[in-house]
């Protein structure tokens, strides 16, 4: 998918992140669902300005593959994956995991596994789990911390980084 061109939305200031974004004139992702078989390259923010065309497929691309819910997705992780793009030099596209949870989809996961938070950022648009073809996790990992921006979490077991745009903390899981 190539950019769309749209009218300009303001997104929220990035309180308590300890690094701002660059002032680059595009920002893009890239990224394979691998429950869905789905792809989406697309530049998201151009001019001082996200592109709602661009935020609404990605909205789509996120969601609850279980329920086919879509929610909006927080254009900081969008922000939070181009920075983490820049830092490893990736060349392949975040393979994602889990982007947007419903709270039923939560919940389900919640009975099978203590690793999953009760009131967890992805049912709120502003988390991810992903991992990079070309990226070793531990590197990946290491990146993202090193943005010292919202929550990192390591699952080396399950192969997978987990990010959001909520408070700063980390932690390893399975």
């Amino acid at each position: 998918m190539g950019a769309v061109v749209g009218a300009g939305l303001t997104a929220a200031p990035l309180l308590g992140w300890a690094e701002p974004l660059t002032d680059a004139t595009m920002r893009s992702v890239a990224m394979n669902n691998l429950h869905t078989g789905e792809s989406i390259e697309a530049v998201y923010w151009a001019d001082g300005d996200y592109i709602p065309d661009v935020l609404d497929a990605v909205n789509y691309h996120l969601r609850d593959y279980r329920t086919g819910d879509v929610h909006p997705i927080d254009p900081r992780l969008l922000d939070l994956l181009d920075a983490v793009n820049t830092a490893t030099g990736t060349k392949g596209r975040f393979e994602v995991i889990s982007g947007y949870r419903s709270a039923a989809t939560n919940a389900m996961l919640r009975e099978r596994s203590e690793e999953v938070a009760k009131k967890s950022f992805h049912m709120s648009g502003m988390a991810i789990d992903v991992r990079l073809p070309d990226v070793d996790l531990s590197r990946l990992h290491g990146a993202v911390l090193s943005l010292g921006r919202g929550g990192v979490g390591y699952y080396p077991e399950s192969d997978f980084v987990h990010m959001d745009v909520g408070p700063q903390r980390c932690w390893q899981g399975a």
